[in-house]
């Protein structure tokens, strides 16, 4: 259904009670000239006055914002006429426009012609004065030249002369003229004369004289007391067609082959005859690329043929004022040949000229003469460049251009290839060109340099200028010209320079500017720009007018509107000052704009939609200084008509009676008429058919009757349409399933969208459905685009079943809708509708707030708070904007706010890693939003403090214990410790080795590779920002450092780990090599089992390899460092994973800026990547998942073939689910439990031997031997001697079944704490078991051996 808005003065939709004159550019805006004050096409388009002087000129911006408006309107008016030109029906068989809207656009009212007839008047460059004559009679006006005669002006000398000159103004101008610069007086002369109101001269020599006493130059002058108006100088000349001369021709003779050139010399005329060549029989002479005139009237042979002598040549000459033709005597050839012409053998003969015995030539030129030449041509004129050659046979002509092309557009060649032609010449035509002629014997070429000059031309013409008393404005004269132009000013017809002084007036070179110009200012002012090739003179008045506003349209217009259309309310009007124009409705005193309404600059009125509230009478007042003006439009509002039950397709059969059924809803107060057509032409309503109000009905169908009907229902103001397809049967059987038979298609695209049912939140909308093609239609998809954040943009809206075709639209607030409709069936969806009019709900406060609030530090002093931003839909009003409120979390302060148009908002100045409360609250300009829920964010995050209590312990020779607390100001989120150890010896150094701890690790237990070296250990916590300050200790010197030794193994220190696995790096491995090794036992140490009560996390990197190890499932695969190669590569990649995180570093040879990838794959084969610059490490991965193993690498995003090695790292379960507490544990209570009972036994064994009197001395001296009378005391107790080659003979059995060497039983960390004792540097004891003597022998059974549980078992054993 197609829907048909008439057309008139209120825009889109309405009877032409005040028509907008459309088929007038000027009324639809599209005026070449700017409209200024008085202009009339701007008084009617865009209600405004604006004069057509130049556009800079305009005062104090006003008149120029008022164009680019009018502009715009004029833009809006022309879619919306192709919008309902293309909607309109177009009646069958003919080309024709619709009746009514051909109504309204031929039958306009009366005072429109006279305002449109200035218009076009007004494109001349002249500023008109509306025709009503209270306001010309009022209006004053300097004069303005409106027609003369060409500034070359040549006359036939048999009749009388004519030199036009005719000017406006008012009060009317008078005339005179000047003859070479000095008056004429006109009345002195009785064969002169100037025509009644105008300044054209006659001279009439019906009485006698001699036209040629009337040649010279010639100038008007147009003068009323506003000032006084110039012609050109016109310069007169008498046409002149001078006779032959008498001459006397010989024959000419030339022999066969020779070149030839006939001159004819015509006499020189005004203008110049037309040349062209004829027999004496008046026969013309047939040409070819042989034989050809040239443009200097001459007659070129290339080469001379015997048969060139059967005619005579006569050239004549053709003289346009006299329109005579003068003939020359006639040229007679006689050829010189070897063979007669009459044999008829030659005379088809492939080679002519050989067999007549011609010789054969090359080419040379005749025209124009040796191989270079000059030409000079005005911009603007055409270019004629000819070459014409002679030779044996006749050359072809070729044209080229030097350094180009020939400009094809206007490249054209004439005379058989010999000249060519450049039309309308322009700067970059000139140049070289040469012409190449050419035949079988060889080729020659001649140059031709082409200069193009030009007369004065306009780049900026003066234009008049009209003006308010007290605005400012400024006349530009602009020309260009080769050579450049001078330019010079006159005012009035007289130099600048002698006219009085005017402090309001100032000459910049070819700009005058006015500045608080007053009535006295008016004058007209001529700008003479000119050359060596010519002159341009321009005329430009400055007018300075003081007119109250008047309107300019009928008052008490009709204007009736169709329901839901766009419309405009003109109100044409002018003055001086430019008036205000405000519009007001029903007389209220409030003025019309915003919402519904639009109120244009130029005082037109717009109404967005219309309602039925909207009928009334409008008013619009135009105002200035000088008083006021008013009209009133009364607006009805008519109900669109629509057809509501359209007719359908049928299949009938043959002979039977069909319904076609069509009922219309329209406005009651319009008629209505319903018309239908067959294959879109007129449908002839013969005696089978029946048209009715709703229905058409044919008895007796037959096949002819078969086809597409369409009814057709419209009123004065508007239409609509719908159409059905009726096939008919030939037999007598109808298929049992029509559809199934016919092939099946998309549906067609809904049409005739419209709203009703207007609401604050819905609206109802109405669609006509398309044809289903076949297959049933099952849904609507409804969806909708606004204009504000997402122009442009469709969005899904609903859905409804295929069975409706409206529905009721929820919608929010504050959105400008615009709706279409897509239509689905079993095939697919069809296109989507046209879009609906746009309907903008009324504002409200927002219902919601914007999500995903964070607050993140990016310095260490700022904190920046983040949200995703809310959508057209949740905006709910103009001027979205959020509240954003902040303050620390511990002291309870103030609320910060701050309002932000944006997504973001940074917090300066902050303290270093604090939590704050954040809040963010939408608001726009009908309220706030809801109270927001507050979300804890945290300023940026620092270095850390060195970690607190760090301590190193060395328990035996094989092992060193580390233990830290946590630092005292982490200044963030630790993700970790560093731990930098090495060995050193004198003054060898080890490599150094690099351990990376979780967060919660504060032990770590390092295994010695040698009992000899100590080691330097470096620890530093790590934040996001990186590593802090760094806290050094080493491990205990041995007692004899100062003793040389050998140098450390090369062998890397062994790592003990949580779970008790004992790993290793190989030193040798190749760089690329991942694998995990076991450290052999060594035998002279004791493996040790080292419980850590916290899960480590360790990952330990060597200098020179790379190694990845596993060591339990809580432990992350470790990358150690590899060597850096010679050609691009990525090394060195680190993975410092946690349960949800992982930080990743690398290292690389590539130049700064280059782009990486991060590619990881997790255990479900997952595969996510991450770009990055190269500054940006450490990269952390967030989105990580507790206890998964991932693989990854680092690759170029130049070129992914340069990649790191993959490494394989699992992230840790979550911390709080795997730690518990040891005391609680059942085993770990039943290991107590043992060790209490072995205790208890083990003393009530000591105090059995004590109590039997068992005394065991150790000799306080080892070195002396015992003698034989010493292996026993008189007390019966024994001496055992401790040497330094001999084990101890009660050495300790360890629990796995070996013999531990060369170590007491006691506790070495006992000794290490008595000071007794020292250790050597491969961590043997050196000293003596001594027994502490008191005063008394008898105590000596206290001895350190009897003391010591274990020895006392041995000993009973």
């Amino acid at each position: 259904m197609r829907r048909l808005a008439a057309i008139g003065a209120a825009g889109d939709a309405g009877e032409v009670a005040v028509p907008a004159a459309h088929g007038a550019d000027c009324a639809q805006g599209r005026s070449p000239s700017p409209c200024r004050l008085i202009d009339i096409c701007a008084a009617w388009d865009t209600g405004v006055f604006l004069s057509a002087a130049d556009w800079e000129g305009a005062p104090s911006g006003v008149a120029r914002r008022r164009l680019n408006e009018a502009e715009r309107l004029s833009s809006v008016r022309e879619a919306e006429l192709e919008r309902l030109e293309a909607a309109r029906p177009r009646w069958p068989g003919s080309g024709e426009r619709d009746p009514v809207l051909r109504m309204a656009r031929l039958q306009p009212p009366p005072w429109v012609h006279a305002v449109l007839l200035l218009c076009f008047l007004g494109l001349g460059g002249a500023i008109q004065i509306p025709m009503d004559p209270s306001i010309q009679n009022e209006l004053s006006q300097p004069p303005t030249i409106t027609k003369q005669s060409v500034k070359d002006h040549i006359v036939d000398p048999r009749d009388n002369i004519l030199i036009e000159c005719e000017a406006k103004g008012n009060p009317a101008p008078s005339f005179h003229w000047t003859r070479n610069s000095r008056f004429f007086n006109v009345a002195k002369d009785p064969r002169v004369s100037m025509r009644r109101r105008s300044g054209t001269l006659v001279i009439d020599f019906r009485s006698g004289g001699r036209p040629e006493e009337y040649e010279g130059e010639y100038q008007c002058f147009a003068r009323n007391k506003f000032g006084t108006a110039l012609s050109n100088r016109i310069r007169l000349q008498v046409s002149k067609s001078p006779l032959w001369p008498k001459e006397s021709l010989d024959p000419v003779v030339v022999q066969e082959g020779a070149p030839l050139t006939l001159q004819c010399n015509p006499p020189p005329g005004l203008p110049s005859p037309v040349i062209f060549w004829m027999s004496s029989s008046m026969e013309p002479i047939t040409q070819d690329k042989r034989v050809s005139q040239g443009h200097n009237g001459d007659l070129y042979f290339s080469n001379v043929m015997v048969q060139d002598m059967q005619t005579d040549y006569s050239c004549n000459a053709r003289f346009h004022f006299t329109h005579t033709i003068q003939q020359k005597n006639p040229f007679t050839l006689k050829v010189l040949t070897n063979h007669p012409y009459n044999d008829s053998s030659l005379r088809n003969h492939p080679d002519m000229y050989s067999a007549r015995g011609v010789a054969e030539r090359t080419p040379s030129f005749m025209y124009p003469q040796g191989t270079v030449s000059s030409q000079m041509v005005l911009r603007g004129t055409d270019l004629l460049l000819e070459c014409i050659a002679s030779g044996v046979p006749t050359p072809d002509i070729a044209w080229y251009k030097k350094g180009g092309d020939l400009p094809s557009d206007k490249a054209k060649f004439e005379n058989f290839n010999k000249a060519l032609r450049i039309t309308n010449v322009s700067e970059e035509d000139s140049g070289e060109y040469f012409c190449l002629a050419s035949n079988k014997m060889g080729s020659i070429r001649h140059t031709i340099s082409v200069r193009v000059k030009a007369a004065p031309y306009w780049l900026d013409e003066p234009k008049n200028l009209i003006l308010a008393p007290g605005e400012d404005g400024r006349l530009v004269c602009r020309a260009s010209g080769n050579p450049k132009p001078t330019v010079q000013w006159m005012v009035n017809g007289e130099p600048l320079q002698s006219a009085p002084p005017n402090p309001n007036r100032e000459v910049a070179g070819d700009t005058i500017i006015f500045r608080d110009t007053q009535i006295s200012s008016r004058a007209v002012y001529q700008c003479n720009t000119s050359n060596e090739h010519g002159y341009l003179l321009a005329n430009a008045f400055v007018s300075v007018l003081d007119v109250p506003p008047r309107m300019l349209s009928p008052r008490n217009q009709l204007i009736r509107v169709i329901l839901y259309n766009r419309t405009r309310l003109d109100c044409p009007f002018f003055g001086s000052p430019i008036p205000t124009l405000r519009w007001f409705k029903n007389g209220q005193g409030s003025n019309l704009d915003g919402g519904n309404y639009h109120v244009y600059e130029n005082g037109s009125l717009e109404i967005k939609m219309i309602r039925k509230e909207d009928q009334g009478i409008y008013t619009c007042v135009a105002t200035n200084i000088l008083g006021k003006a008013e009209n009133q439009v009364r607006l009805e509002v008519k109900d669109p008509t629509r057809i509501y039950r359209m007719p359908e397709d049928q299949i009938v059969k043959r002979g039977t009676t069909v319904q076609l059924e069509c009922r219309v809803k329209h406005d009651p107060s319009l008629k209505l008429t319903v018309s239908w057509l067959k294959d879109d032409e007129p449908l002839y309503i013969g005696n089978r058919m029946k048209k009715e109000d709703d229905s058409l009905t044919i008895f007796g169908v037959a096949e002819r009757d078969q086809g597409s009907y369409t009814c057709f229902a419209s009123t004065e103001l508007d239409q609509d349409l719908a159409k059905a397809y009726l096939t008919v049967l030939a037999d007598q059987t109808t298929p049992t399933n029509r559809l199934a038979a016919l092939p099946k298609g998309r549906p067609d695209r809904p049409r005739d969208l419209e709203l009703t049912d207007l609401a604050e939140r819905s609206v109802r909308l109405t669609w006509i459905p398309g044809d289903d093609n076949n297959s049933p239609i099952t849904d609507y998809v409804v969806q909708f685009e606004e204009d504000q954040f997402q122009p442009g943009v469709w969005h899904d809206h609903s859905k409804f079943p295929g069975s409706v075709n409206s529905a009721v639209l929820r919608l929010s607030p504050y959105v400008n809708y615009q709706f279409r409709v897509i239509a689905v069936n079993e095939v697919g969806s069809s296109h989507p509708s046209l879009p609906s009019e746009r309907y903008r709900t009324s504002g409200a406060p927002p219902e919601s707030n914007p999500g995903d609030v964070r607050g993140e530090g990016t310095r260490k002093n700022n904190m920046e708070i983040t949200w995703t931003p809310m959508n057209a839909t949740s905006a709910f009003g103009p001027n979205l904007r959020y509240i954003v409120k902040w303050r620390r979390r511990e002291a309870r302060e103030t609320w910060n706010n701050v309002t932000v148009w944006g997504s973001r908002y940074v917090v300066g100045q902050t303290p270093v890693y604090v939590p704050y409360e954040i809040r963010v609250q939408a608001e726009n300009d009908f309220g706030k939003g809801p109270e927001p829920d507050t979300v804890i964010g945290y300023s940026g995050e620092d270095l850390p403090s060195a970690p607190r209590r760090f301590r190193v312990r060395q328990p035996n020779l094989e092992i060193i214990n580390l233990e830290w607390d946590h630092p005292e100001h982490p200044n963030g989120i630790l993700i970790g410790y560093s731990l930098r150890y090495m060995a050193f010896n004198g003054t060898k150094v080890g490599k150094q080795i690099v351990e990376n701890f979780s967060p919660n690790q504060t032990k770590f237990t390092v295994q010695r590779a040698d009992p000899v070296s100590r080691y330097r250990f470096t620890l530093s916590a790590r934040t996001q920002v990186g590593s802090g300050e760094a806290v050094t200790e080493e491990s205990p010197a041995p007692p004899n450092e100062a003793t040389p030794t050998a140098a450390p193994p090369t062998l890397p220190p062994t790592t003990v780990g949580a779970t008790g696995t004992v790993s290793t790096t190989d030193a040798t491995a190749p760089a690329a090599t991942t694998e995990a090794t076991t450290v052999p036992i060594i035998p002279t140490v004791a493996p040790t089992t080292i419980a850590t009560t916290m899960v480590a996390t360790t990952t330990r990197t060597t200098v020179a390899t790379t190694t990845t190890i596993m060591e339990s499932p809580l432990t992350t695969r470790i990358k150690t460092h590899e060597s850096a190669p010679d050609e691009q590569s990525i090394w060195n990649v680190t993975v410092l994973p946690n349960s949800k995180w992982a930080n990743v570093t690398w290292k690389h040879n590539f130049g700064p800026g280059t782009d990486f990838v991060v590619e990881y794959i997790d255990s479900n084969h997952t595969k996510k990547t991450v770009p990055v610059k190269a500054q940006a490490q450490p990269i952390q991965l967030t989105d990580l998942y507790p206890g998964m193993t991932y693989t990854l690498r680092v690759y170029s995003r130049d070129n992914e073939g340069i990649s790191s090695t993959t490494i394989t790292f699992m992230t840790s379960t979550a911390y709080t689910n795997n730690q518990a507490d040891i005391a609680t544990q059942g085993w770990f209570i039943g290991l107590m439990c043992a060790i209490a009972l072995l205790v208890l036994i083990l003393l009530i064994v000591c105090f059995i031997k004590r109590s039997r009197g068992g005394k065991y001395p150790v000799r306080e001296k080892k070195d002396v031997p015992l003698g034989p009378e010493d292996p026993k005391e008189e007390d019966g107790s024994f001496d055992y001697s401790d040497e330094d080659n001999k084990p101890l003979q009660g050495s300790q059995t360890s629990l796995d079944g070996t013999i531990k060497q060369q170590e007491s039983d006691d506790s070495l960390v006992d000794y290490g704490e008595g000071g007794e004792g020292q250790f050597n540097e491969d961590g043997s004891f050196i000293g003596q078991y001594t027994v502490k003597k008191d005063k008394e022998e008898t105590e000596g059974n206290e001895s350190s051996e009897a003391t010591s549980p274990v020895n006392a078992i041995y000993s009973l054993a």
